[in-house]
């Protein structure tokens, strides 16, 4: 079993920035790729970010690429996802997942409970 837990979420300007950490615990933590989405209310959950095992990053998804960037810290099995330059449509939940690998539409074993983020403009 797998335990998540995000942080860093909170309320913030447009234009701001946000780190948002997403720590692991439990059994053999490392061997899984980790995604990065969020559901805004009233829309459908939406993929944000990934890294492989292997530390390879995928594509982000299309609406944050160039501002949002995935990173990981091993030795705290914590990754991260770092936003910049904030937009009121970036405003949903966030949730980090783990599984087999990474990226959209793949099947994630264990997911976070959340963090709200909210842009206002």
């Amino acid at each position: 079993q797998v335990q998540l837990e995000e942080s860093g979420g909170g309320e913030v300007q447009a234009g701001d920035s946000l780190r948002l950490s997403c720590a692991a615990s439990g059994r053999d933590v490392s061997i899984y790729a980790t995604g990065w989405f969020r559901q805004a209310a009233g829309k459908e959950r939406e993929f944000v970010a990934g890294m492989a095992r292997s530390g390879l990053v995928v594509p982000y998804g299309y609406s944050v690429a160039g501002r949002f960037t995935i990173s990981r810290d091993n030795d705290k099995n914590t990754v991260y996802l770092q936003m910049n330059d904030l937009k009121p449509e970036d405003t949903a939940i966030y949730y980090c997942a783990k599984g087999s690998v990474a990226g959209p539409g793949v099947k994630y074993d264990y997911w976070g409970q959340g963090t709200q983020v909210t842009v206002s403009s």
